[in-house]
């Protein structure tokens, strides 16, 4: 890796920064002896500054910083480790000194994927690499094949989602250390878990972030983001930053063993090349470690681009769409961008069944009338991740409610059958398996202005929602930088000796288990074949050819009131919200929030 430090067979470290706006920069060690070591840098062409130490005055655990113009102390933007948080020295590390004993893991086949989104600091009261371990277990029971951490890239403070992250190389310390997150890896493998990551290529965070002091180049002037200035990926320099990025990626799925990644909000990454960065490091992917294992590329896409899921290297991206569309019809929900969905919800859900997006080009009224999206009916389903909850879908609300708070249970129970066995990969967000009565809030650990600034910024974005249009209202939303906020998070695991919560654990392993029996051994060599069509104002059917030709069939009311119309349907009945429904099919009628799923074996 041409970032950072590595460490030569005899001993030395090799250290390496570039900082193309700094005149000279120097290497500050606190080695063994708690003496403070300083030396000057080496200049090389196109801003690069290096140098190498003798074993005596560097080793794995040396702390260390790099001065600037004999002025500020900054740490090392590729640090495999920050224990001091992202102010303070980087640290020495030997990624060869993990004793990894997963050898014979080659990873899953994508179409097996059952994703669980977890928050490491919530996700246990201690918040730990070590204690997510502990909980393992109850994840392969559920029937999940698939954990996505998010972020655990250095941010600053103890608390924050991840997507503050400053320091891409380092995983935060309050989570544990660089071997403590890979004992944490090898684990999931033991157990046939795959573990992918969330990572972050749009931004960096807004405290800690130091290079805009010695590579201004890193950022755009020409591009902006929601976050302020675009990360350069088409500029001049730009080289060098997207190897920053594709090294990033690599690190993570080659130091780490991860299976792959998720490239968070890819729709605020704005590059004019081609390739572009997403196209690129995909390819780096596929011919780097995907070589030799299975490795999967996960994108979040606001825009709905279809082109990247074409490539074929690519895995998958989040459907926000089904999401929109189940939270309205499970909730009536129709303010920010719900009211996109609110004309024609039914048809919007089962076309993000059928085809993937719901908006394939269509104008978004929420977007003042732009188009989004591109045609995607010619993908497979196992090109999109559907979802009920996510932490964006819960933690952007005011409150942090899960759906389960919102929602009455036969419907969700039902919306629930739809989603976890149709074809595409589901994913589940950390508790909802059973129903957690803790919410998820946005929280983050920054001080002064701001954390000020981040406090009434966060109560302006709900000035639009009718619940929120008083001040007074949007000042008991509560503080992101309240340590309470935070703590309220963390998920309680001892509920699961309450009947509730012990009943929604039983509903969601059954759905699982059927999906594992009926559908996931067919779902390979799936193409884009579906249909779907709607029956009175809230029924639909949908109908796909699945990788062994068979035929599945998914007949639904999702609203309150019984529909009528033709209903064709054939083969064995896998699931039935109520055991009467064959008959009432029968008769062209589907009851109030009803569910039923059929497999027609292929006519040899």
């Amino acid at each position: 890796m041409p970032f950072g430090t590595s460490i030569l067979p005899n001993g030395s470290i090799h250290f390496r920064l570039w900082a193309p706006a700094a005149q000279h920069v120097e290497l500050r060690l606190e080695n063994v002896t708690d003496n403070e070591i300083i030396l000057q840098m080496h200049p090389l062409a196109d801003g690069w500054f290096q140098i190498k130490t003798s074993p005596l005055q560097a080793a794995p655990g040396t702390l260390y910083h790099y001065r600037l113009d004999g002025g500020i102390d900054v740490p090392d933007p590729a640090s495999r480790a920050n224990p001091q948080d992202v102010h303070g020295p980087s640290q020495v590390v030997d990624p060869l000194a993990f004793n990894w004993q997963d050898d014979a893991w080659q990873g899953r086949p994508w179409h097996e994927a059952v994703i669980y989104e977890l928050h490491l600091g919530t996700f246990t009261m201690e918040g730990t690499f070590r204690a997510a371990i502990q909980r393992l277990d109850n994840l392969v029971e559920l029937g999940i094949t698939a954990i996505e951490l998010m972020p655990v890239a250095d941010f600053p403070g103890t608390r924050n989602w991840g997507y503050d992250g400053v320091l891409l190389f380092a995983p935060d310390h309050s989570y544990g250390t660089p071997d403590e997150l890979k004992t944490l890896v090898q684990a999931a493998h033991a157990r046939g878990l795959m573990v992918l990551l969330d990572v972050v290529y749009n931004h960096f965070g807004p405290d800690g972030n130091y290079l805009h002091a010695y590579a201004p180049q890193f950022f755009s002037e020409r591009h902006h983001t929601p976050w302020g200035a675009a990360i350069n990926f088409d500029g001049d320099d730009s080289r060098t930053v997207r190897d920053f990025f594709i090294h990033n990626a690599l690190y993570w799925l080659e130091e780490y063993h991860f299976d792959g990644l998720r490239l968070d909000a890819v729709h605020a990454i704005i590059d004019d090349s081609r390739p572009d960065i997403v196209e690129e490091l995909a390819a780096a992917l596929q011919a780097g470690p995907g070589q030799t294992r299975k490795v999967h590329l996960i994108l979040e896409n606001d825009a709905n681009t279809a082109r990247y899921l074409k490539l074929g290297t690519i895995a998958a991206q989040w459907n926000d769409d089904i999401h929109h569309a189940l939270h309205l019809l499970l909730t009536g929900e129709r303010d920010g961008y719900y009211a996109d969905y609110a004309d024609r919800p039914t048809r919007h859900l089962a076309r993000c069944l059928a085809e993937g997006f719901a908006f394939q080009g269509e104008p978004s009224a929420f977007r003042e009338g732009r188009p989004r999206g591109e045609p995607s009916g010619d993908l497979p389903p196992g090109a999109f991740i559907n979802f009920i909850q996510t932490h964006d879908q819960i933690g952007n609300r005011a409150y942090g409610e899960r759906i389960a708070m919102l929602a009455q249970q036969k419907p969700l129970q039902v919306a629930l059958a739809v989603l976890l066995l149709a074809p595409s990969p589901p994913l589940l967000f950390m508790g909802e398996e059973f129903a957690a009565a803790t919410p998820f809030k946005f929280f983050c650990d920054f001080h002064g202005e701001l954390a000020d600034a981040v406090t009434e910024g966060r109560r302006r974005e709900f000035a639009g929602f009718r619940k929120f249009a008083d001040p007074a209202a949007r000042a008991g939303i509560p503080d992101p930088n309240d340590p309470a906020t935070f703590v309220r998070c963390k998920l309680n695991w001892d509920c699961l000796d309450e009947p509730q919560h012990k009943a929604w654990l039983k509903y969601y392993r059954s759905l699982l288990t059927l999906r594992r029996t009926y559908v996931m051994p067919r779902l390979s060599g799936m193409d884009g074949d579906a249909e779907f069509e709607l029956v009175g104002a809230s029924g639909l059917v949908v109908r796909w050819r699945l990788g062994d030709g068979a035929r599945l069939t998914l007949l639904a009311n999702q609203g309150d009131d019984p529909v009528e119309g033709v209903l064709d349907f054939a083969g064995t009945a896998f699931y039935l919200s109520q055991p009467d429904l064959p008959e009432f099919f029968a008769e062209g009628r589907m009851p109030p929030w009803c569910a039923a799923w059929f497999i027609e074996e292929a006519q040899l």
